[in-house]
């Protein structure tokens, strides 16, 4: 039962991450269509068009044909590049003198000009090097295409921007000269801007303005109906904050404008790369981008007010279906009843199986052993896929590893797999000798071919112990289970009071599964019926499919440098499946060998990520002296 559940968990995350089907061109014209827009993308990405270069002056050309075409009166905005950008120009042996960000900006006046205005924002050029359908070809394309539906709809109130910003792979200096100096700069009060780092995936919207409650609430309102439904959470949000990443978005939530930020970052291989091409973009990845910027547009366009700062929302959508919500104070509550949910289970099975306090502490140190195993376990099969012995310190070694970040994935989840099947397996049946030898190999292999981190080092010198430790395995099915519930909860009140609109995370799952366990207590605390194992099939199942797909996302985003993140899915997934796990011997042995195999698989696909050839260099000249 428990690896079926698992295995349909897993079926039912790839299926809601799968991009949505095209639209066709004769869709009504009031819809997004990814096979109209994808005439655009053919225009534009035809050939690489980074700044100066006479492909550039092509695309620019075309363009201010097609805002034409749509009737939005387009203006050429031309701003000095940033020292920063003639760096970078100088040092790949071009000649960056005369040249100039020249921004595309379009209007689609609205009823009421007084009102704020709604700005949609892309960038046209590209990298040397990289035809760029998908960065940012593709975003665009369908800001074009959304443009077209949102005049079949019918006129609206406020006034729609169009800007297609110059010079963003530099420095972001078109967005800096359009927020810094043109004139419409202060009538904008809403962004949406379109990016893509890979070449398909659902689009997510990872980045908003301060206080986002609002933004968010009318963003879902928004996309509910958007082909593939809405895609982002608050700790993409949080984390992408964080990050030292930036964007044309980046310049606008600077100067305080509230927005959105959306983008796909599936296919990493194609990330300024030759290979991204309009034949090999993902089309279904344009179509949830494109409609959900047309959705989210549509709808800031026609709203009665636009959104005001209050505060973060704590927020995620669930399968594209809806985007559930609440104040960041409503995590209290939710930690509360789970606590309360917890305590109920717990008073059941004491009274019905004798539990003992010992017996739940027993599982808590399973929980953490867990955490501590996976974080050393996904970080050596990480460093597997090299180059070993380097650190990403240049843009060619980012790009090789983004290639490999596939591989690397599937080995630091097979890694983390392993430490769940063990932990429920039993470290005593695996051996802890052994069990600890090869923590101690992963760990020497993690730090001395991807360089010291305390992290790490603390990681491994917890889960030996607790490894070696004899009377540390908890020994029945609900000090293991309830021992893990309390690990996430204590997780969730941690993070909830450093950063509570990430906390979602561990305290949805943990009130799912406290009251998962409050049903098991009602239905057979003695577990002695088939029938106390249907809640935690159900949320091993729904849960555990939602959280895989979640973890997908996150892996793509940091896993390159933090893939023991995964650590933290597999102690939630291992939450939800506990009471699963068979207590019989030869069922522990089953996983404990399933276990060592997911180990040694996963170290093989990240070794074999090798073969990945590295990143053409994306800076090779194709720029022409306008002087």
């Amino acid at each position: 039962m428990l690896l079926a559940s698992l295995a349909a968990a897993f079926g039912l995350a790839v299926l809601t991450s799968q991009t949505p089907k095209p639209a066709p061109a004769l869709s009504p014209a009031t819809e997004f269509s990814a096979v109209r827009a994808m005439t655009d993308v053919r225009h534009i990405a035809r050939a690489p068009h980074p700044i100066g270069s006479i492909e550039h002056a092509r695309v620019q050309a075309y363009l201010l044909g097609r805002l034409t075409d749509l009737g939005l009166t387009p203006s050429l905005q031309s701003g000095a590049l940033s020292p920063a950008a003639i760096s970078r120009i100088e040092k790949r042996g071009d000649n960056a003198a005369g040249l100039l960000a020249v921004n595309l900006v379009g209007v689609l006046p609205g009823r009421r000009p007084e009102l704020p205005a709604v700005l949609m924002m892309a960038h046209y050029d590209s990298v040397p090097g990289s035809p760029g359908a998908a960065d940012d070809a593709s975003g665009v394309a369908a800001i074009l295409e959304a443009v077209q539906a949102i005049k079949a709809r019918g006129p609206a109130d406020r006034t729609l921007i169009v800007l297609l910003t110059d010079a963003e792979e530099l420095n972001l200096d078109g967005a800096r000269a359009f927020f810094s100096e043109h004139p419409l700069r202060d009538r904008v009060g809403m962004v949406v801007n379109l990016e893509a780092r890979g070449g398909g995936g659902r689009a997510m919207m990872f980045e908003t303005g301060p206080g986002n409650a609002q933004t968010i609430s009318q963003f879902a309102r928004a996309t509910k109906d958007a082909t593939g439904g809405p895609s982002s959470n608050a700790l993409t949000v949080f984390v992408y904050r964080l990050m030292p990443n930036g964007t044309d978005m980046t310049i606008a939530v600077n100067r305080g404008i509230a927005g959105v930020n959306l983008a796909f970052i599936g296919r990493p291989d194609q990330y300024h790369a030759p290979t991204s091409t309009p034949d090999a973009l993902d089309q279904g990845s344009l179509q949830h981008i494109g409609s959900l910027a047309l959705e989210a547009t549509d709808g800031f366009l026609r709203a009665p007010a636009l959104p005001k700062a209050t505060y973060n929302a704590v927020y995620a959508d669930v399968f594209g279906l809806a985007v559930l919500r609440h104040p960041p104070v409503v995590g209290w509550l939710l930690l509360g009843l789970a606590a309360l949910l917890t305590g109920f289970a717990g008073w059941g099975a004491r009274h019905a199986t004798g539990l003992s306090c010992a017996s739940v502490l027993k599982g808590v140190t399973g929980g953490v052993w867990l955490l501590a195993s996976g974080v050393v376990l996904a970080q050596a099969v990480r460093v597997l896929a090299g180059p070993i012995g380097k650190q990403i310190d240049t843009p060619e070694l980012y790009y090789t590893l983004l290639r490999r970040l596939p591989w690397m994935e599937a080995g630091a989840g097979l890694a983390v797999t392993a430490a769940v099947l063990i932990l429920f397996a039993g470290r005593a049946l695996v051996g802890r000798r052994l069990l600890a030898l090869v923590l101690v190999l992963a760990a020497v292999l993690a730090l001395a071919l991807g360089g010291l981190n305390p992290v790490v080092a603390g990681a491994a010198v917890i889960a030996v112990i607790l490894t070696l430790w004899p009377r540390g395995e908890d020994e029945t099915t609900w000090g293991g289970w309830l021992g893990l519930i309390i690990v996430v909860l204590a997780l969730g009140l941690g993070t909830q009071i450093l950063a509570p609109e990430a906390a979602f995370l561990f305290i949805w799952p943990g009130l799912a599964t406290a009251l998962a366990a409050a049903a098991t207590a009602l239905i057979s605390a003695r577990l002695a019926r088939w029938t106390a194992l249907i809640p935690s099939v159900v949320v091993t199942l729904i849960v555990g499919g939602w959280l895989l797909a979640q973890a997908h996302g996150v892996f793509l985003g940091i896993g390159m440098d933090l893939p023991g993140a995964l650590a933290l899915f597999g102690l939630l997934i291992a939450m939800l499946a506990r009471p699963l796990a068979p207590v019989q011997p030869l069922g522990a042995r089953t996983l404990a060998v399933i276990g060592a195999v997911s180990l040694i698989l996963g170290g093989g696909l990240s070794l074999a990520a090798q073969s990945a050839q590295p990143h053409p260099d994306p800076v090779q000249s194709t720029l022409t002296n306008p002087s």
